[in-house]
């Protein structure tokens, strides 16, 4: 299910393209992620699963600078358009997804029929990492740049694209590692989409015909020239393994593996 690195640079650049928006934006969905709690407020729903990520953003100082760009793009969103239309994630949450694992029903049910899952998944995925790592035979930072806002049905995001072929390689090597690992598979870890590099800044809470959907893929085009003008950068120094209790909390346990991109 891997891409081509060109074919990946076309796909992503077409996602935030006036058309693709004009298109997305007419099937917008409340996130279900999300509920709405006695005080008025949206409140994260219990959604389980583990992940392959960076560190979240409060943990990873040497992003700091591009998390503050992302930052100022939510609240850019919030003042332009319709009040409530967003849930924003929390910006000490933001991460770059390397590898999706197992979440929600699949999670629970995995859980149920056995015990001793996550001990398994925990040295699965250690023994994965491990792959990875012996196959970088000459190490160079893997750099990311943000391409533009992207919508979701249920989510905004910002997607991203390699700075060089082997930055998108690298990535692509990490994924195989652990979807091709056969004792992974067996615990029910797969591959289920194709890879899209993004960070999501906000959820859609209340979505409703009235919605003025021109302003926003009128207000997501304007907000692209700014990464024109001022291009952000990722630089991807660690997977970790995380274990998420909902959209805001990404636990890292001290057993959880790390590895060196």
């Amino acid at each position: 299910m891997d891409e081509s690195y060109h074919t990946y640079l076309n796909r992503v650049a077409k996602m935030t393209l006036p058309a693709t928006y004009e298109s997305q934006v007419k099937n917008l969905q409340e996130s279900p992620k999300f509920k709405l709690a006695a005080d008025g407020k949206r409140q994260p729903v219990a959604f389980p699963g583990y992940s392959a990520i960076t560190p979240p953003g409060a943990e990873d100082p040497g992003n700091n600078e591009v998390f503050k760009a992302l930052a100022a793009c939510q609240q850019k969103l919030v003042e332009k358009l319709e009040p409530d239309l967003l849930v924003l994630v929390d910006p000490a949450s933001f991460h770059f997804t390397l590898a999706d694992l197992i979440w929600d029903s699949a999670y629970r049910t995995a859980i149920a029929a056995n015990p001793d899952f996550e001990s398994k998944l925990v040295e699965r995925i250690a023994d994965s990492f491990q792959i990875y790592q012996n196959s970088v035979v000459d190490p160079a930072p893997i750099r990311w740049q943000i391409m533009g806002l992207t919508v979701r049905p249920r989510a905004i995001e910002v997607s991203l694209v390699p700075k060089d072929e082997y930055s998108y390689d690298r990535i692509i090597a990490f994924r195989r590692a652990i979807y091709q690992n056969s004792n992974l598979i067996s615990l029910g870890i797969e591959q289920q989409y194709y890879f899209t590099a993004h960070t999501t800044l906000a959820y859609f809470a209340n979505v409703h015909q009235e919605i003025d959907r021109a302003r926003l893929s009128d207000t997501l085009q304007a907000y692209n020239m700014h990464w024109l003008d001022n291009p952000q950068e990722i630089v991807l120094a660690h997977g970790q393994l995380r274990k998420f209790a909902d959209m805001y909390t990404y636990a890292r346990e001290p057993h959880f593996p790390i590895v060196n991109l």
